[in-house]
């Protein structure tokens, strides 16, 4: 029997479909927790931003001596900020302080106030630890649901969460991010690719959260199992914690068969979740500025740079409790925009890391960072989406040597490695401008890594 509706017969079937097709659209949009915070018209941002910050300067100068100290040597008190541009008066906070003040020395919470604690690897000296409370861990768990929401998740989904956990920041923002979301989460973590691959087919997961190098990997172990993941329910891939290139994001988009969204976040200022880009453009990824400031500034004299111009990201923390951050140099290199974005989102956009301060090589004069590198390799015919750069000390100067792979259906023969190396040496020569050595390996033998990728072996030594 139809059924009659404005003129127009529906049998019970097109009824349930378009039932279905309704609490779908429904549940799509249910994630959006306040969209008014997303398109908030500029002029309102900066109100909220500096109302946020006044309040932040306060606890930061109420209950942390470090920056009370650094406050009244310049004769400030919280109550003096009068705009957002006062804000370029305050000294800059680093990593170092972190680590000078380690463990607990720039927590503005007790830690018996502290629900949380994440550190740093401290391979290179103290860790940096972090800490929230139950308000920062809600906070930060909305914010990474709106960048999901961004990327294109949706409630329902299932997202396959191959960020490592533990201390960490990655994995468990990603976790609670997506079950905020009202998504089923798998809490793989890294490693045990073999084991990704089948899950990802298994369980049906339409979203990849990985870093690219990993995502990378996991896209090699299925092929090299038969398994097309093309084919699989993956749609999106959300991906961060290392610097990647375009070339990159092209790599893994063609081998997983999904659109590649980048994020952004670190954990001295909550951990994944500080930006993303959205599914939409893809063209810079959306800094949420309800929660924090960005500033972009040259690197050598700190001054800020005009919109559109590359430097330094500067970000200040609007809405944490137990560790509020002032101008935080994160030495991520990047540029700034507020040009309308095909999405609706107001908020700035955070152009591609293209890599950081500290990542960077001088090479006979030449700056060169890592992410330059992949993005003439990456492409470049019989070679692997896998490198290393190997850098040594010979005589005065620095020497760069670049360490490929060759594609597994390519016969390793020497006049085969010749002709690779020597097209890897000239394209970088030719890009960078930069001469390097290459050396050519056979596929597999670059190590792999579960988490953020090491692409630079430094066997310089270590000044005293």
């Amino acid at each position: 029997m139809a059924i009659q509706t404005k003129g127009k017969s529906r049998t019970p079937a097109r009824k349930a479909g378009v039932a279905r097709k309704s609490a779908s659209k429904r549940a799509a949009t249910a994630y959006m927790f306040d969209t008014a915070a997303e398109t908030m018209p500029r002029a309102e941002i900066a109100k909220l931003q500096l109302r946020r910050l006044k309040a932040s300067l306060k606890n930061a100068y109420d209950n942390v001596p470090f920056h009370r100290r650094r406050m009244k040597a310049l004769g400030f008190e919280p109550g003096d900020l009068q705009r957002l541009e006062d804000l370029a008066g305050l000294p800059f906070t680093l990593k170092t302080d972190l680590r000078d003040h380690y463990p607990f020395g720039l927590f503005a919470r007790a830690r018996t106030e502290v629900v949380r604690l994440h550190a740093s690897s401290g391979t290179t000296g103290k860790p940096t630890v972090v800490g929230y409370t139950a308000k920062d861990i809600s906070t930060w768990a909305d914010l990474m649901a709106r960048s999901m929401a961004c990327a294109g998740s949706r409630p329902g989904d299932v997202i396959h969460n191959a960020y490592g956990y533990g201390l960490f920041t990655g994995g468990l923002g990603a976790h609670y991010g997506a079950e905020r979301l009202g998504a089923t989460v798998v809490p793989m973590s890294g490693g045990g690719t073999e084991r990704q691959v089948v899950l990802i087919a298994d369980f049906g997961a339409r979203v990849l959260c990985a870093t690219p190098s990993y995502a990378l990997a996991i896209a090699e172990v299925a092929e090299k199992e038969g398994v097309d993941l093309r084919k699989s329910k993956l749609e999106i891939g959300i991906f961060g914690a290392e610097p990647w290139s375009e070339a990159m994001r092209r790599e893994v988009e063609a081998r997983l068969g999904l659109k590649a969204v980048d994020i952004y976040g670190l954990s001295e200022i909550m951990g994944p979740g500080v930006a993303c880009e959205c599914v939409e453009a893809q063209a810079g990824l959306h800094g949420w500025e309800d929660h924090f400031l960005f500033e972009v500034i040259d690197t050598d004299t700190g001054k800020a740079v005009k919109e559109g111009e590359s430097g330094e990201l500067v970000i200040s923390t609007l809405s944490k409790e137990a560790l509020p951050m002032i101008r935080y140099r994160t030495r991520d290199i990047t540029r700034l925009s507020t040009e309308p974005c095909a999405c609706g989102r107001t908020h700035v956009r955070i152009k591609r890391i293209t890599g950081r301060n500290d990542d960077m090589l001088i090479i006979r004069g030449v700056n060169v960072y890592p992410s330059q590198i992949e993005a003439v390799l990456v492409g470049l015919p019989d070679v692997a989406p896998h490198y290393q750069l190997v850098v040594e000390r010979k005589g005065t100067l620095d020497h760069l040597c670049v360490e490929v792979e060759l594609m597994p259906n390519v016969v390793p023969t020497s006049a085969q490695r010749k002709v690779v190396g020597e097209s890897v040496r000239h394209h970088i020569k030719s890009i960078i401008g930069v001469t390097a050595d290459v050396v050519v390996k056979e596929p597999g033998e670059i190590p792999r890594s579960m988490g953020k990728a090491v692409r630079v072996r430094d066997l310089r030594p270590k000044l005293s």
